[in-house]
């Protein structure tokens, strides 16, 4: 160890010191420091060059640095983490934040159409609906619009809405996983989440131009809602914010979306159904029931050959075979014979028994008249 440096060596009072650091610097012998060979190679001790370069490290401390705070990072530029579970109550502020649809019909041809009394939007795949955007008074400058796709019910609330594998794969654009999409503007940002994974879209708000009150955004929904592997028939929110740069909410609209392939339709038949619901005459199906069957058994005619002879009616009996044949027609034979039994039989008994007479009785062998 260089003898020039003993100084330097830290003893067990040194280390239990409480002194500042410029207290400690002022007692370093920092002379013999900077003048050691082993730092600066020979120096002359009457050079001064030692001394000026002391007096200049002196003169440069600044015993504050070790007070200074570090200056806060930020993120321009960047969004702001979104919440686990995002807010889907609308809340205006004090910008009266509102969103207003063009109106269309229930038609068949309609792409899209909005149902005030569901608060519910039915519109085609990968088909542009314009939202138009209200405000009360100017937002602050360089405000943004975001757009996000929640799930509505509470146990689907946790899972990521995204594309599903086949309409992903079909697209080849960078931002292909996202369900929500903004049209014609160069300044569409798209984000995912650090941490949730939740994906939203951003837009410069523009004020409306002159002679409008409103501006116009155009919202494109990437998948139907019935796709498999997507969102498989789970229905959706749409949160739509009105936000600063830095990521502060300012207002709120949410609204529940059904991509379908008829939206006209679809928004028909929900409102006729809702309307049904509230008026109480919503009729639900229910399985006819069977008559119960008693145990006594049902009791059946059975034709006598009678009954067989009295019917003229003919009927042909296509029979294979021979031997079949002359089975039947025996058999057929037999059923002729007997009836022409019955018939002479009942004939004769009605040739035997004469009728009473109109006002007599018929008396039996053995009886004796009243009149005996």
């Amino acid at each position: 160890m260089d003898p020039s440096l003993g100084d330097l060596s830290l003893s067990q009072e040194f280390l239990n010191s409480q002194e500042s650091f410029s207290d400690i610097w002022q007692t370093l012998n920092v002379h013999n420091l900077l003048s050691s060979p082993s730092m600066t190679g020979p120096v002359d001790d009457n050079d001064s060059s030692g001394n000026n370069q002391l007096n200049e490290l002196q003169e440069q401390f600044n015993e504050d640095i070790f007070n200074m705070t570090p200056e806060p990072l930020t993120n321009e530029g960047v969004p702001p983490p979104a919440p686990t579970v995002p807010v889907t109550t609308d809340h205006p502020g004090e910008y009266d934040f509102l969103l207003r649809f063009q109106k269309s019909g229930t038609a068949k041809s309609v792409t899209s159409t909005f149902s005030g009394m569901l608060n519910k939007l039915y519109c085609q795949l990968a088909k542009t609906t314009p939202v138009e955007i209200l405000v009360g008074k100017e937002p602050p400058a360089g405000a943004i619009l975001k757009a996000m796709a929640v799930y509505k019910k509470t146990e689907h609330v946790a899972d990521v809405v995204r594309r599903c594998p086949h309409h992903q794969n079909q697209d080849a654009a960078e931002h292909r996983s996202h369900l929500i999409r903004m049209e014609g503007s160069q300044r569409v940002q798209y984000f995912e989440d650090v941490y949730t994974k939740r994906q939203s879209v951003t837009v410069p708000y523009e004020p409306p131009q002159l002679g409008s009150e409103m501006t116009t955004i155009l919202l494109s929904f990437m998948c139907n809602s019935s796709c498999m592997g997507g969102m498989n028939r789970r229905p959706i929110l749409a949160i739509l914010t009105l936000e600063t740069p830095e990521g502060v909410i300012l207002g709120r609209r949410c609204f529940e979306v059904r991509i379908c392939a008829c939206p006209g339709r679809d928004r028909k038949t929900e409102e006729e159904n809702h309307t049904q619901i509230i008026n109480g005459t919503k009729q639900t199906k229910k399985r006819k029931s069977t008559p119960a069957t008693t145990s006594a058994p049902v009791k059946r005619p059975v034709p006598t050959s009678s009954m067989a002879g009295d019917d003229e009616e003919i009927f042909y009996l296509p029979i294979r075979g021979r031997g079949r044949y002359e089975l039947f027609k025996q058999f057929y034979e037999g059923l002729e014979q007997q009836d022409k039994k019955g018939k002479k039989s009942n004939a004769a008994l009605d040739q035997d028994v004469p009728m009473p007479v109109s006002g007599k009785r018929l008396m039996l062998k053995g009886e004796r008249s009243d009149t005996e």
